[in-house]
């Protein structure tokens, strides 16, 4: 293929990207959900850059420069970048299928979609951090070459990053257990980093010399991920090579799966019939199972960053929402769509008398058992002095008992069915409504804001009680208000069925 050819199909490919992005379901059809996204990522950015600029001046009393330490703390910073990933990011084999109908090497395309990933505007979004932290941390000491110099280094880092990345999510599409691998390796860093002070020296060693070779132009400091990134790049194409098969034909690799039945749950009768579907659902559709994972990485990570540094101990406000925010985050997004991957066999719901009331008994009793996951996470931080277990207790009741009964509520008025065999990247959660966007921002912060507002009125202590005796009485009365809802469901099952057919694909 002549140089003139090439650069004219990159062209091309990247103007459909970005048209891609543009039309996406989420963002075209749904101008709530557009508006939602660019003030979420509005908030966030200002967040980072009000970061920046504080963590500028935060270590002018430390035998290290504020940089030094923000470079010693690089992994950190790529740990979550990794795990954020999985929210928007797929994988080059996903998003080539259109082009395979045109008479272009596969070669070609694969390095075309690996070089744009490399271009990716997400991996410049730390950017709002750094840019400002930088300016104040950087240019007094190095100039603006430094300045310049800090940035390129560490969007190379994010590069590297997000190859490394592609690797695992490759892997995981494969079997979800391939997900152990980077958990596990970054567990290790993160304990050896923290419990062994010899390996905390070298680690933080490590990356405060990378960190200063960028600000000081140290071309070697440049080669290092430069040539990983190279690596990475070359064998994310052989991998990605051997994908493209498999994800035009949609071939899944059969895998030996034990089969389960779950007998324990026979005792529960219809209910436990039901549960087992909740359980089978989550481990083997693609949409649940993803919204599973992501609530349980978004749960580890504010409970890592509550029980192991100091940035919220002088904040009482961002403590209990973190508090709260672990045990609701789940049951928020795996229940907004509540009834919506059930709109796939509506109808046979529907011919048996109240077998809808069974199922929403099977999910809520299923989602107040997912709580122990999040109840165990907290842990960290009341092991660590910075929690009291009264509180998680009452976070814990307060979820099961006030914002479960508030999110069952969308099963009456959700009628869109998603499609369970989707990636949660391709549009299939890209049809929430207003009403789901609504009831999510109450359930996220409602709780947090009274439970602030009775620590302050009160104590931390009284507050807690309140919220665990509010929680207990929606608990003990969950046969009544699941029954209401079924109720209601059943008023509109009409005008529910009928959307659930015509939202099916």
């Amino acid at each position: 293929m002549d140089l003139q050819r090439a650069r004219m199909l990159y062209r091309a490919i990247s103007r459909n990207q970005r048209l891609s992005m543009q039309r996406h379901p989420l963002m075209s059809q749904n101008k709530a959900m557009k508006v939602f996204i660019y003030i979420f990522m509005g908030f966030w950015a200002v967040y980072l850059m009000f970061f920046g600029v504080g963590f500028a001046f935060m270590f002018d009393d430390t035998n290290y420069e504020s940089f030094d330490w923000i470079n010693g703390g690089m992994l950190f910073f790529l740990i979550i970048d990794f795990f954020l990933r999985f929210a928007m990011q797929e994988t080059p084999a996903q998003e080539i299928k259109p082009y395979k109908l045109h008479p272009i090497p596969q070669n070609f395309l694969l390095n075309v979609f690996l070089v744009r990933m490399a271009l990716r505007g997400d991996n410049l979004f730390w950017f709002f951090f750094h840019v400002p932290f930088a300016l104040f941390a950087v240019c007094k000491f190095y100039g603006f070459g430094g300045f310049c110099g800090y940035l390129f280094g560490w969007w190379l880092m994010y590069v590297l990053n997000g190859y490394w990345y592609l690797i695992w999510r490759t892997k995981i599409q494969r079997s979800i257990l391939y997900l152990l691998i980077p958990v596990a390796v970054y567990a290790a860093l993160v304990c050896f980093g923290i419990v062994v002070k010899e390996c905390h020296q070298w680690l933080f060693d490590a990356t405060l010399h990378l960190g200063r070779g960028f600000c000081t132009g140290n071309v070697l400091s440049y080669l290092l991920p430069l040539l990983l990134s190279v690596l990475l790049f070359f064998l994310n194409r052989r991998m990605q090579r051997k994908c493209v098969y498999d994800e035009i034909a949609q071939v899944e690799r059969v895998q030996k799966v034990r089969s389960t039945e779950m007998s324990w749950l026979n005792r529960f009768g219809v209910i436990g019939e039901y549960m087992k579907l909740e359980i089978k659902s989550t481990l083997r559709n693609k949409i649940i199972r993803t919204q599973f994972i992501m609530g349980i990485a978004y749960m580890l990570l504010l409970c890592s960053l509550f029980a192991f540094t100091d940035v919220y101990d002088d904040q009482p406000f961002m403590k209990t929402f973190l508090c709260v925010y672990c045990f609701a985050c789940l049951g928020t997004m795996t229940l907004t769509n509540i009834m919506a991957a059930e709109g796939n066999y509506i109808d046979f719901l529907m011919s048996r008398k109240e077998s809808v009331l069974s199922l929403l008994k099977a999910k809520y009793y299923f989602n107040c058992l997912m709580l122990l996951i999040p109840f165990l996470f907290t842990l960290l931080p009341i092991l660590e002095g910075k929690a009291l277990f009264v509180e998680a207790l009452a976070c814990a009741f307060f979820t099961m008992g006030c914002i479960f009964p508030f999110l069952f509520t969308l099963a009456i008025y959700n009628n869109t069915t998603i499609n369970l065999n989707a990636k949660l990247t391709k549009g299939a959660g890209g049809r929430n409504t207003k009403t789901q966007i609504l009831f999510s921002f109450v359930a996220l912060f409602a709780p947090m804001i009274i439970m602030y507002a009775l620590i302050v009125f009160f104590n931390t202590i009284a507050a807690s009680w309140m919220m665990f005796g509010l929680g207990l009485a929606g608990t003990l009365f969950s046969p009544l208000w699941l029954r209401t809802i079924y109720r209601r469901f059943m008023l509109r099952r009409y005008t529910n069925m009928e959307g659930f057919r015509n939202s099916k694909q």
